[in-house]
């Protein structure tokens, strides 16, 4: 992992787990704010983040300034020891921005206009816009850069918008030509021998708009990596400026989960710190395991480091189409098994629920039932347990023997209009690889294919469709080096270009997996399943002839594949050609890993338990609605009760045990 360089988590938290949540207090009237200084005490959040939607508050008319609002409550949070994330507005310009100058507006594919009125109405080309986003933040860095309360820089919010419109294809042009080169480069990456594509002034190349039948794949490839890097000029161009100002202040932006529009792991390396915000939903059974998944990946991006779990919601959200409250118990268990998986940071949307707007009914730390609600009852016990078990954790690691591969490019090109099934869905790939991991009790980080794998016993590909060379060659190198690789269907198929790479896999990964020929693929319907010797396996299949050298093949059942393999073994590189059902898939990935030395961290946890180690806390969660009994080795001190456990721990529903030596 690189040396951070640079302010990071531990200069904000200083010992303390970080917690409170987005404060919007220009929604409410001033005698509200000492009110809720009040209840923040009484809750112990010792930080809350300020100014996210507040352009319009900030400059209510073009170049105008209106900072006493935000004077006085820096000064409130600071007479009151609680830190201030500062955020620059720039996600939601003002109204007038957008009557004035209507080119900041970001058009969709068929050119219609996306108006003021919600929120991300912003265009990432637009000059005009990146004037006006840089002159405030610059106004924000030069006058609260050393106020006493500033802990943190928080740059715009849910970086996601896409534009069609005409600067931005002035600035995709600009792009290609940097990649490219040269329009002849062009044409040949872009397969544009097909469909009479070929481009011969760099004016007739246009973003992928609306068209009559299907796109080319690797325009569509290109524009996703060109909105990815937009955006992030947009943010370099602001956090640029705060660290000018202020170099000993962190500074990040919070990404959505497995968010499509983002390569993150670019983004992760701009920022001091990465921090997330993290929806599971109440009512999944796998609620738990996605929020694992989450809280992994960014861990991951973060290079191990402490992260920040920037939003949750204490109750319900409002997105979704029924918007279920959290049971008593569940925010206390999701925020604490975020800790226990690296963030010392534990914040909100939002503070004090809103009564007007979008979202008055997305719950806040304090609801709509205000202080005596049980939403804030169940944050001040929290908070008490934060604030007891932060200066035994911060600044702690978590390590994990397993490495699950995940690459924004090959989701980006394996999402293409044009694939052989359209059931395949990557992000609910990569989950049921995850979950398997997650139900046999192993902790997994995430890498991208061309990161270093060395510190892991086991890598696995859930799927990857897009392959670079050095992607290869790196888990070549791995294989060669003594590591185990299992590798999922539709791997390698393409290179950074999505061209099909010869033999419908790249010959090297063939070789490596002891698969002779891949003579088709056999993706399945919805709800159909292929018999395999020992399990079912779903969504996908290959006609493949395996090598005479390969050690294992476990082969299909029945049907036009019978006979042939859907498992290979060769050495220590696994091919798996289909996703078997999950009780399969988590035996299979169980089994593999136990050959490599990875065991779960206790023997024999009931199914909804979950046993993570952080340095030297061992955090055990119920994630089940019944108590259950855990098995264990010796005697350890209760972080949470303070006291001493021998032998076993009983957990009732959604209960929570932190134990250290």
């Amino acid at each position: 992992m690189p040396a951070h360089q640079g302010p990071s988590l531990a200069d904000a938290t200083r010992g303390r787990i970080l917690f409170g949540g987005d404060y919007n207090p220009e929604q409410w009237p001033e005698e509200t704010w000492h009110e809720d200084v009040r209840l923040m005490k009484a809750a112990g959040v010792n930080s809350v983040t300020l100014g996210v939607f507040s352009w319009a508050k900030l400059e209510p008319r073009p170049g105008a300034r209106e900072f006493g609002w935000l004077d006085r409550q820096m000064d409130l949070m600071h007479d009151n020891g609680i830190g201030v994330v500062l955020a620059t507005p720039t996600s939601s310009p003002p109204p007038w921005m957008g009557r004035l100058h209507p080119e900041t507006l970001p058009r969709d594919e068929d050119g219609r206009t996306e108006w003021w009125g919600g929120r991300q109405h912003f265009s990432h080309s637009s000059a005009t816009y990146r004037r006006y986003a840089a002159a405030i933040t610059e106004d924000l860095a030069a006058r609260y850069g050393s106020h006493p309360a500033l802990t943190m820089w928080h740059i715009n919010n849910e970086y996601c918008t896409y534009d069609w419109g005409d600067e931005a294809a002035a600035t995709f042009r600009r792009w290609l030509k940097d990649k490219y080169g040269s329009l002849d480069a062009l044409n040949t990456a872009w397969g544009t021998a097909f469909w009479s594509q070929g481009y011969g002034d760099w004016d007739e190349v246009l973003p992928p708009r609306h068209a009559h039948y299907l796109k080319n794949p690797t325009q569509v490839l290109d524009f996703k990596r060109y909105t990815s890097d937009m955006l992030l000029e947009c943010y370099v161009a602001e956090r640029d400026i705060v660290r000018r100002h202020t170099p000993h202040i962190p500074v990040t932006t919070n990404f959505m989960p497995m968010w499509v529009g983002q390569d993150a792991w670019r983004w992760a390396d701009e920022e001091d710190l990465v921090s997330v915000d993290v929806y599971p939903d109440p009512r999944d059974p796998f609620g738990a395991q996605n929020g694992a998944l989450i809280q992994d990946l960014t861990r991951s991006q973060a290079r191990g480091r402490p992260w920040m779990l920037m939003e949750q919601a204490a109750g319900p959200v409002n997105w979704r189409g029924v918007n279920h409250p959290k049971p008593r118990g569940l925010n206390r268990l999701w925020s604490l098994q975020a800790v226990a998986r690296g963030a010392d940071a534990v914040c909100y949307f939002q503070w004090r629920q809103s009564r007007q707007g979008a979202e008055k009914f997305h719950s806040g730390m304090v609801s709509h039932a205000g202080e005596e609600g049980r939403t804030y009852q169940e944050v001040k016990r929290l908070g008490a347990e934060l604030a007891a078990l932060g200066p035994e954790v911060t600044d702690s690691h978590m390590d994990s023997d397993v490495a699950i591969l995940h690459e924004w490019n090959a989701w980006w090109a394996g999402a293409q209009d044009g694939r052989l099934s359209s059931e395949i869905d990557y992000p609910q790939v990569v989950r049921a690889w995850h979950r398997a991991l997650w139900e046999a009790h192993l902790t997994t980080d995430f890498a991208h294919p061309e990161h270093d794998l060395s510190p892991y016993k086991l890598v696995v590909v859930p799927q990857l469709y897009l392959l670079t060379d050095a992607a290869i060659d790196n888990l070549l190198s791995y294989v060669r080096a003594g590591g185990t690789l299992l590798c999922g269907f539709s791997t390698g198929v393409a290179d950074e270009d999505d061209r099909v790479r010869s033999g419908g896999m790249d010959a090297r990964l063939r070789d490596l997996f002891g698969i002779r020929t891949l003579h088709e693929w056999w993706p399945l319907d919805a709800g159909e399943s292929v018999g395999c010797d020992g399990f079912r396996g779903t969504l996908w299949s290959e006609e493949l002839e395996a090598a005479s050298d390969v050690d294992l093949v476990v082969p299909y059942k029945g049907g036009e594949l019978d006979g042939l393999p859907a498992l290979l073994r060769k050495g220590r590189a696994w091919y798996l050609s289909t996703l078997p059902e999950p009780p399969a898939l988590r035996d299979l990935l169980a089994d593999v890993a136990a050959g490599t030395g990875v065991r779960p961290l206790l023997d024999g946890l009931p199914a909804q338990v979950e046993a993570v180690r952080r340095g030297e806390l061992l955090f055990v969660f119920n994630h089940g609605r019944e108590t259950v009994t855990v098995e264990l080795p010796g005697t350890h001190r209760d972080v949470l009760t303070g006291e001493q456990v021998t032998g076993c721990v009983e957990l009732a529903r959604y209960g929570a045990a932190v134990l250290a030596p």
